[in-house]
């Protein structure tokens, strides 16, 4: 079989658009008219749904949400919106959904939550994490307090020189995986897929057309189902919590816990279901063997963890314990140093996949070199609005500097973290995220070398908890490439995507602090108001504080955590794995997805991820045949946008009544 053959999953999703042959700037006053209106509107309905049910797809929401509303407008004002405007308008709804200040609410439950106390930490916070217990701004329950002004500024300084490296260093890499390397980018065309949609709807003349329409069709019947659940799974909750203070669920949120029930038969083992119809449609959308490798995984952990509990390893797991108390108890006795292990495989890897396919290229270019002329690898598409690389190089430069910089101010110039402030900076940084960008470029996948910042810090010999809250210069700039392949794909000038990000930066901040202020007011967080994260952020707080404690200097929860047999068995056994399904042809996705299982995986949104992936495969795939690939993504986004609009209603009705707003004067 030629070394050449691609995977058949994978196929499907190259090739799916082409890029268009010239690019338009699609900024306009529209857009920031729409950005707006999403941060008045759809900002404070996001974090009311996270803390209620830990729902992450408003964010998308948002964007179809806004997308929809002004082509409408645009319409009636007899106004066609280009695909570029369109994608920057899109774009500019989701990063005006970006809540810097959303930490925040996070920040002031951590300082004072019962794991952080208990493991000692809490004392040791530093003044720019969150102010000492003994402030008042905890009794009046607001940031706009002289005690959170630390805070607020590092917010600050992150948001920007976040957003600037990773505007420009992911542009960079951009021009390496895409230009000069020409990788296909699989997964790039599903984002793309739903801007067309609505750029079809947009376009008047094509309202004759009903066989280039399908996508808006598909779009309405995937709103209309997110419209009907969530009226039942998000509305009826969020108003009976206004109105009466404790939600009603018919369907229980964030999800049915099994575990201390079939604790008897399967010892150790977290069990429960989500009942979010999203989980049953994201299972449709992504690739058909990652979600059987994940639901594989999933078994694997059945069977291995009555074994480890009959051994003795997971010891302090005991029968009528919870979902959260099973895993925290777990992770404590075994799995927080085997899923490094089988993080370790992944990298190794997903690293060795990139060297090899460097190997291929440069083999290839070595055999056409006497009968073709050189390639202008630096040659680009006319008009893209592309940068000189000397731009990039010197904003990296800048922005990795000021990090170390303001870092080294924040830890008193502690030498062995200096050290690793310049390893991170400078080496890993950049060899991690051009792996990456090589790996999306090729099957859609992102490597991460695991706890490399968590083990560089604790060998840097400082003790204290502060140094886990810098602005470390660590980041994985490779992931932006998709981004500007589907700006690419949708005709869209990339400087079109710089002053959008320029112009929302100030109103992100503003209405970030704003709701994130208004919210903690209106009650605890988190509370039963909340019961997502009443539920879950217990077993964030206990897992963070296994890590933080380990520059205590003393006896922590991290030694007992950290056992390096168990870290070499999961860098073994998750190698044999890999390697072991890759030799038997298994396809790519399965074999990440086997992988990525085999630690320790919460059951309650895998399982109907996996149904979804079923019913996609053999059902729906075998009517539509592989015109069902196009489909599904788009109903996903219409999904999404239905499950916005209810919840936009329901939470302008829960502010509504508590319209009472303490003003910080």
């Amino acid at each position: 079989m030629s070394e050449h053959k691609l995977d058949k999953e994978l196929e499907e999703f190259r090739q799916v658009m082409e890029v268009p042959s010239t690019f338009e700037d699609g900024f306009s006053w529209t857009a920031l008219m729409g950005a707006i209106f999403v941060a008045l509107l759809m900002v404070p309905g996001a974090i009311y749904m996270g803390l209620l049910a830990g729902v992450e797809n408003i964010g998308p929401a948002s964007q179809w949400v806004t997308v929809i509303l002004f082509i409408e407008v645009a319409k009636r004002a007899q106004k066609n919106l280009k695909n570029a405007e369109i994608f920057v308008l899109f774009f500019m709804a989701g990063a005006a959904m970006g809540m810097p200040f959303n930490g925040l609410l996070w920040n002031q439950f951590y300082a004072r939550s019962e794991a952080a106390i208990a493991a000692g930490i809490a004392a040791e916070l530093p003044t720019w994490f969150a102010p000492g217990i003994e402030s008042d701004s905890y009794i009046d329950r607001t940031f706009f307090h002289i005690d959170w002004l630390p805070v607020i500024g590092l917010v600050i300084f992150g948001t920007f020189f976040g957003q600037l490296s990773s505007a420009v260093l992911g542009y960079g890499l951009f021009r390496v995986a895409n230009d000069v390397e020409k990788l296909p980018f699989p997964m790039a065309p599903i984002g793309a897929q739903g801007i067309m949609a609505l750029a079809e709807d947009a376009d008047e003349k094509n309202i004759e057309q009903s066989e280039g329409r399908w996508r808006w069709r598909v779009f309405s019947i995937g709103g209309a189902l997110g419209l009907a659940f969530g009226s039942v799974y998000l509305l009826l909750p969020t108003l009976t919590g206004a109105m009466t203070g404790q939600p009603i669920t018919l369907l229980p949120i964030p999800f049915s816990d099994f575990t201390p029930q079939t604790g008897n038969f399967l010892p150790a083992v977290a069990t429960g279901m989500s009942w979010d119809l999203g989980n049953l449609i994201f299972g449709m959308v992504l690739p058909f063997f990652a979600m059987v490798g994940a639901f594989v995984g999933l078994i694997a952990t059945f069977v291995l963890n009555p074994i480890l509990y009959n051994v003795g390893i997971l010891s302090s797991w005991t029968p009528g314990e919870s979902t959260i108390s099973t895993l925290y108890l777990n992770n404590v006795n075994f799995y927080f140093s085997f899923q490094i292990g089988i993080a370790i495989a992944i990298a190794v890897a997903g690293i060795s996949q990139v060297i090899r396919s460097l190997r291929k290229a440069k083999r290839k270019s070595d055999s056409q070199t006497d009968t073709l002329p050189a390639p202008s690898t630096a040659a680009v598409p006319q008009g893209r609005g592309d940068i000189k690389i000397w731009v990039v190089l010197t904003t990296y430069l800048f922005v990795t500097l000021t990090y170390i910089g303001v870092s080294g101010w924040l830890i008193d110039w502690h030498p062995g973290v200096m050290i690793v402030l310049f390893f991170l900076g400078f080496i890993y940084t950049p060899m991690i995220s051009y792996v990456t960008a090589r790996l999306e470029g090729m099957v859609g996948q992102v490597v991460e070398v695991p706890f490399i910042r968590e083990a560089a810090l604790i060998l840097s010999g400082y003790q204290g908890v502060a140094v886990w809250f810098l602005p470390i210069p660590i980041a994985n700039y490779g992931q932006m490439t998709v981004f500007y392949k589907q700006c690419e794909l949708t005709g869209t000038r990339f400087t079109s995507i710089w002053k959008t990000q320029i112009v929302l930066f100030p109103i992100i901040l503003i209405s970030s602090i704003f709701f994130m202020n208004f919210i903690w007011g209106l009650d605890e967080v988190p509370s039963a108001v909340y019961p997502f994260a009443d539920e879950i952020w217990k077993l964030h707080a206990e897992n963070a504080s296994i890590m933080f404690s380990a520059t205590l200097g003393e006896y922590s929860i991290f030694e007992e955590a950290f056992r390096l047999p168990f870290i070499l068995s999961g860098a073994i056994f998750g190698g044999i794995m890999f390697w072991g399904l890759a030799s038997l042809g298994a396809p790519v996705m399965l074999t990440y997805g086997v992988v990525r299982g085999l630690g320790q995986t919460m059951p309650h949104a895998v399982i109907p991820q996996f149904i979804g992936a079923l019913l996609g495969r053999y059902y729906f795939q075998r009517k539509m045949g592989l015109k069902w690939r196009q489909y599904i993504p788009v109903v996903s986004a219409g999904f999404a946008c239905g499950m916005g609009l209810i919840t936009t209603v329901g939470v302008g009705i829960t502010f509504l009544s508590k319209a009472a707003i303490p003003l910080p004067f």
